[in-house]
C-alpha cells in the first residue's frame, strides 16, 4: 500500500520523536546506575536500550493490548483530526523536546507530545469555525469573528475530557506516587539490612541496580513507545477512514479501530519500541547528569529503591492505560530517597525548576502546535 507523502512524513516524524524521547529520557533509567558506578556511560544505555526494545514482546505478547497507545490516539475528537493536524503536533514535540535536551532540562517528551496534538487540534477547530462565520456573517471584524469562532471552539468537544484529565491529574500523581513507594521501599531496605555488613550489603545492592534499572526500562518502554504509535495509529485511521473510506475501518466502531489498527499493522508497535531503544543507546549525557547527581547524591541502595518505584509507578499506570512522564516518575522517587535522609539532601532549587519545566511543556507545545498549524496550512 502506497501512503500520501504527507502521511509518510508523518509516519517518518514520529518515530524521529521516538529516537529523540529515547535519548532525551537515556537518564530516567540509566542515571543512577552510571551515578553508583554499576555500569559506565556505555554499558548502560546500551543495558536500558535492550530493555525499552524487550517491552514490545511484553505488550503485545503477555499484556496482549496498547492501552496508552489507545488512550493517546483519542485525546482529541476525531473530527478535528487531520494529517495536518497531527504534523503540526509531532513538529512542536519535536522543537520542544531538543530545546530541553540542548539545555538539559528533563522535560516530559509524552506531555510534549500531547500538548502538541492538543494544540494543532484546537487551531483546526478554531480556523474551520472561523472560516465558517466569515461565509455566513462577511460583515463581522475580524475580532468579533474570532471571539465567536473562540465562543464556537469551547462548545465543540474538541478535547475528550475523559482521557485528558487523568494525564493532566498524573503530571502531579505519578511523582508523588514514585516518592511514597520509594520512601517505603528504602526504608524497609534499610531496616533490614541494618547488622549487616556496609561493603556486603553495598555489592549486593549494585548487583540489585542491575535489575532494578531493567524494570524501569521495561516500564519506560511500555509507557513512551505507545505514545507514538497511538499518534502513527490516529494518521493511519484517519487515513483509512476519511481519505480511502475503507468499509473495514467504517464497519468498526470508533471505539475498537485503534484495536484493529495495532492488529493489521503490528509493524507499526513494532518499529515505535525499536526506534526508542536506539535513541536511548544514543544517551542524554546533560540529563544523566541532573538526574543522577544535581537533584541528590544517590548511593545503590538508593538507586535500587528509587528505580524499583518508578518501574512500580510505571506498570500501575500501563494496567490503567494512564500515559504518565518517566521523567517526572523517577524525579518523584529520586527525592523520596533523598527525603529518607534529610529534607535539606534534596536540592530544592533545582527541583522547582523542573517543576516549572513540566507546568509548561504542555501549554508551550499547545502554542508552537498551533502556530506551526497555522502555517502548515497557510503554505498548502
Amino acid at each position: 500500500m502506497e501512503f500520501p507523502i504527507l502521511l509518510t512524513v508523518i509516519i517518518a516524524l514520529a518515530l524521529i520523536f521516538d529516537y529523540i524521547n529515547g535519548f532525551h529520557d537515556a537518564a530516567n533509567s540509566i542515571a543512577t546506575i552510571v551515578s553508583t558506578k554499576v555500569l559506565t556511560p556505555f554499558q548502560a544505555v546500551l543495558w536500558a536500550a535492550l530493555w525499552n526494545f524487550a517491552a514490545f514482546f511484553i505488550a503485545a505478547y503477555i499484556i496482549g493490548e496498547f492501552k496508552i497507545g489507545n488512550t493517546i490516539a483519542k485525546t482529541v475528537n476525531e473530527n478535528f483530526i487531520n494529517l495536518e493536524v497531527i504534523f503540526s503536533g509531532l513538529v512542536a514535540a519535536i522543537a520542544w523536546n531538543l530545546l530541553t535536551w540542548w539545555f538539559g532540562i528533563p522535560s516530559s517528551s509524552s506531555h510534549t507530545l500531547i500538548g502538541g496534538f492538543l494544540g494543532a487540534a484546537l487551531m483546526h477547530a478554531f480556523m474551520m469555525d472561523y472560516h465558517d462565520i466569515v461565509a455566513t456573517q462577511p460583515n463581522l471584524g475580524f475580532i468579533e469573528t474570532c471571539k465567536h469562532a473562540f465562543h464556537q471552539v469551547t462548545t465543540q468537544s474538541v478535547v475528550k475530557f475523559d482521557k485528558v484529565i487523568p494525564i493532566f491529574l498524573f503530571i502531579f500523581m505519578a511523582p508523588i506516587i514514585g516518592m511514597i513507594i520509594s520512601i517505603i521501599i528504602t526504608l524497609i531496605i534499610v531496616h533490614l539490612y541494618k547488622r549487616s555488613n556496609p561493603h556486603k550489603a553495598d555489592q549486593s545492592f549494585k548487583r540489585l541496580q542491575l535489575a532494578s534499572s531493567a524494570l524501569f526500562s521495561l516500564g519506560h518502554g511500555l509507557n513512551d513507545a505507545q505514545k507514538v504509535m497511538g499518534i502513527i495509529g490516529a494518521a493511519l485511521i484517519y487515513y483509512h477512514v476519511e481519505m480511502l473510506q475503507d468499509p473495514i475501518y467504517l464497519n468498526i466502531p470508533s471505539a475498537g479501530r485503534f484495536d484493529y489498527f495495532a492488529e493489521h499493522y503490528l509493524w507499526v508497535p513494532l518499529v515505535s519500541f525499536l526506534a526508542i531503544g536506539l535513541g536511548t543507546m544514543s544517551g542524554g549525557w546533560k540529563i544523566i547528569k541532573t538526574m543522577g547527581t544535581k537533584i541528590t547524591k544517590v548511593t545503590s541502595l538508593e538507586g535500587v529503591s528509587a528505580e524499583t518505584a518508578g518501574a512500580i509507578t510505571l506498570f500501575i499506570t500501563d494496567h490503567f492505560g494512564i500515559p504518565v512522564s518517566t521523567t517526572h516518575t523517577i524525579t518523584g522517587s529520586i527525592i523520596g530517597v533523598g527525603l529518607t535522609k534529610r529534607v535539606s539532601a534534596v536540592r530544592w532549587g533545582i527541583t522547582v525548576s523542573l517543576l516549572w519545566a513540566w507546568v509548561l511543556t504542555i501549554p508551550i507545545s499547545a502554542v508552537v502546535a498551533g502556530a506551526t498549524y497555522l502555517i502548515v496550512t497557510f503554505l498548502t
